[in-house]
C-alpha cells in the first residue's frame, strides 16, 4: 500500500522534510520512495506541492499520513476537514477500551458464541447519569458470609416452623374445685 508521507532531511535541529510517495513497510527515516512530491521547511515556512502528481498518486490509492493530509487540506489541493493529530490522553484510551467491551446476543445454537462490540456513542446513551440513580436503588454489594448467613436462615425459620406446627398436647384445664 502507498502512502504519502514526510521524510526528514537536513541537520540536527534544523528540520527539512520532502513529502514523498512510498511504500508504507519501508521506514520513515531513510529507505526508499517512489517519487517526490514536494517539500516543508517548517522553519522558514516555506512549501512546495506539486499538486497534479499529488492528485495522481491519491487517484491511484496513496493515501496521505495525517499531518501531511492537514497540510494538502490547507494548500487548497485536497478539500475537507483537517483530522486531529495530536495524542490523545491514556484515560480516554481506558475509558474508549471499558465501553467496547464485547456483549453476547441471544438466539446462538449451542457451540457457537457471537459477540457485537459497543460503539463508543451507543455505549454514552445506554450509561445511567448519576443523577438518576436514586438512594433507594443502590444496594451495597454483599459478601460471601452475609449470603451464606442468608441461606442458614431460611432453614432455621422453617424449623422453627415445623415445631410452631407439629400438635402441641394440649393439656386439659384442671378444674378446682370450689368450695
Amino acid at each position: 500500500m502507498l502512502k504519502i508521507r514526510f521524510f526528514r532531511v537536513g541537520k540536527k535541529k534544523q528540520p527539512s522534510f520532502k513529502i514523498v510517495v512510498t511504500d508504507k513497510k519501508n521506514p520513515p527515516k531513510g529507505g526508499r520512495f517512489v517519487e517526490e512530491v514536494g517539500f516543508l521547511n517548517p522553519l522558514t515556512k516555506e512549501r512546495k506541492l506539486k499538486k497534479e502528481r499529488i492528485e495522481y498518486w491519491i487517484s491511484k490509492g496513496a493515501k496521505p499520513s495525517t499531518s501531511v493530509y492537514n497540510l494538502l487540506i490547507k494548500e487548497g489541493v485536497l478539500e475537507g476537514g483537517k483530522i486531529d493529530v495530536h495524542k490523545k490522553s491514556k484515560k480516554k484510551k481506558k475509558e474508549k477500551k471499558e465501553t467496547e467491551k464485547p456483549k453476547k446476543t441471544e438466539g446462538v445454537e449451542k457451540g457457537e458464541v457471537k459477540e457485537e462490540i459497543k460503539k463508543p456513542e451507543e455505549a454514552k446513551s445506554e450509561e445511567v447519569k448519576p443523577e438518576e440513580i436514586k438512594p433507594e436503588e443502590i444496594k451495597p454489594e454483599k459478601t460471601k458470609l452475609e449470603e451464606k448467613k442468608e441461606e442458614a436462615e431460611p432453614e432455621e425459620k422453617k424449623e422453627e416452623e415445623k415445631k410452631e406446627e407439629s400438635p402441641k398436647e394440649e393439656k386439659p384445664e384442671e378444674t378446682t374445685p370450689e368450695d
